[in-house]
């Protein structure tokens, strides 16, 4: 099988029963927040789900910008701006604990000669 068929063997299509309107909002400084608001397939919202939002920002480390985002408990943009900071605060505390079990794992390893 080539590359031509093993592309024509995989199914793409779209989930019409899960789209979403995305904008996007931001303080042009650290906060971006995006809303995605659900749609019905004709693209007239579908008032019968609630809109999502997600907050974004970035940390810079000696190694580059590393990108940080949680989902923020929200019924509008107000709420999300206002929930923005403790949601990023959890987001890295949680990464910060990754991070450190990874080492931690690593360091437990037996290098064998």
């Amino acid at each position: 099988m080539d590359n031509a068929d093993e592309i024509n063997a995989i199914e793409l299509q779209v989930n019409q029963s899960n789209l979403y309107l995305e904008e996007t909002f931001t303080d042009l400084d650290m906060a971006s927040i995006r809303r995605l608001t659900p749609v019905k397939p004709n693209g007239i919202k579908d008032k019968s789900r609630k809109p999502i939002f997600v907050g974004h920002t970035q940390l810079m480390t000696p190694q580059g910008a590393l990108p940080i985002q949680s989902q923020l408990e929200a019924k509008n943009l107000k709420e999300a701006m206002e929930n923005f900071p403790e949601a990023m605060k959890i987001s890295i505390e949680k990464m910060l604990e990754n991070l450190k079990k990874m080492q931690q794992k690593e360091e437990s390893r037996i290098i064998v000669p």
